[in-house]
């Protein structure tokens, strides 16, 4: 793989994961992060330009489709779970 496209591919990746930190729910957002970590673990050794054009649309949709989840999301209301933890108030 060339070095500028292995550049943008660890940029699709960060960006993958830090628009899956944003999700209000922490069941979603544990999902997505998973979903993103093994799919590119298991694409890792891909060395078809082909192939990794294709595979890179494909992260291009998802953080597209990431994005668009999120901000559904957050216009509504969820209850925190229990393993999630409450924000300590200086009051």
């Amino acid at each position: 793989m060339a070095a500028s496209s292995r550049e943008h591919v660890l940029s699709l990746y960060r960006l993958l994961l830090k628009a899956s930190k944003t999700f209000p729910s922490y069941n979603y957002r544990t999902y997505a992060l998973r979903r993103v970590r093994d799919a590119f673990r298991e694409n890792r050794t891909v060395e078809d330009p082909k192939v990794v054009e294709e595979l890179l649309n494909r992260a291009r949709d998802s953080l597209a489709l990431i994005q668009r989840q999120v901000c559904i999301g957050k216009m509504f209301a969820i209850q925190k779970t229990v393993v999630e933890q409450e924000e300590k108030k200086s009051d």
